[in-house]
């Protein structure tokens, strides 16, 4: 007779970890690395736009100026404001600091929050002095 084999995945899965927020800030790190490298494609083909003439430069901008487009800028500019944030973290936690449980949770909570009212701030100010009616 065969010995029964319990079914159970290989390695854990999302399903088995709670959430926490340590894990959602190292997952947002790495997803807004990619949304980076992603804009900086964009900005590479709005500097193309830019050197291609009035009339290209107008296509860019009228798609940046969407609703659409305002919801990527603002998109963009939240991924920048939090990898910057969270990397300025690493960079204490490299140099050793804040490996203690509530530190790490502090500070996990502190680039989330701050990217969020960094980005609000900027954009209010952004739209208060060169916003459009």
């Amino acid at each position: 007779m065969k010995p029964r084999v319990r079914e159970r995945p290989l390695s854990p899965h999302l399903q088995v970890y709670s959430w926490q927020v340590q894990m959602v800030s190292s997952i947002l790190h790495r997803a807004t690395g990619m949304a980076l490298a992603f804009g900086g494609l964009a900005f590479a083909y709005a500097l193309v736009a830019l050197a291609s003439g009035p009339e290209r430069w107008e296509v860019f901008t009228a798609c940046a100026g969407s609703i659409f487009g305002k919801i990527v800028l603002f998109g963009f500019s939240w991924a920048l404001a939090y990898h910057l944030i969270n990397g300025i973290r690493h960079l204490l936690q490299d140099a050793g600091l804040g490996f203690e449980i509530p530190e790490f949770i502090r500070s996990s909570l502190i680039s989330i929050i701050g990217s969020v009212v960094l980005v609000v701030v900027v954009w209010i100010f952004v739209l208060m002095y060169w916003g459009q009616p």
